[in-house]
């Protein structure tokens, strides 16, 4: 017969709650206000290089909303494999408006200053058209971001089109099928006025790393 003490049982059960709270942060349901086929949140920042940019300001254009932490291993990968440069390069070529966002709040993986962020973007050959920090969080809580990376394509009336992973293999293998990409999926619908289809899927990679 095993026998377990108290604090060996208390420290088990810390962890197991530990863990169901994991899991369910990536489960919960998305906010009632940010809905895939609804107007998506609007918002009025500052970007990295000292400039204002809404969402009113950019209308009539198409969207991409990229999370993103430089120090996060699933961001690596796709920044590694040039996949996101090659996704940023094709959106500017369609007029798509590319954001990227740093949400990581001071003293968190991923927190930088605007002169870094723009570096880190100069030496991975990334070019998205605005990079926005986001250190109090504010805006990845408006549209309830939850993972680097985790993606959002907003239509030109402003309509949330698409929220969720970058494509469907958080943990590729030498095997592995080509993988399915669902911004480059949802830009296409977009572009030919089309809903996309999934429209919402489970973002992958690391927390978003906001302030408590």
């Amino acid at each position: 017969m095993v026998t377990v003490s108290r604090r060996s049982l208390g420290q088990l059960m810390s962890v197991c709650a530990a863990a169901a709270l994991t899991i369910t942060a990536f489960t919960l349901e998305a906010r009632a206000d940010v809905v895939t086929g609804e107007a998506a949140p609007a918002f009025s920042v500052q970007t990295a290089t000292g400039e204002a940019l809404s969402l009113d300001s950019l209308s009539g254009r198409t969207v991409v909303l990229e999370w993103t932490n430089h120090g996060c291993p699933y961001v690596q990968r796709h920044y590694g494999s040039e996949h996101i440069q090659k996704l940023q390069s094709a959106a500017a070529e369609d007029d798509v408006v590319w954001v990227q966002i740093i949400s990581s709040a001071p003293g968190e993986q991923g927190y930088v200053e605007a002169e870094e962020a723009l570096s880190l973007n100069e030496e991975r050959g990334a070019a998205p058209a605005h990079v926005v920090l986001d250190p109090e969080g504010d805006l990845g809580r408006l549209y309830d971001a939850r993972t680097t990376p985790h993606m959002y394509v907003i239509d030109g009336d402003s309509v949330l089109q698409y929220a969720g992973a970058i494509d469907d293999q958080p943990r590729p293998r030498a095997d592995s099928p080509e993988p399915t990409d669902y911004v480059t999926m949802a830009l296409t619908a977009v572009g030919n006025g089309e809903s996309p289809d999934p429209a919402q899927t489970q973002p992958y990679g690391c927390n978003v790393k906001y302030a408590y």
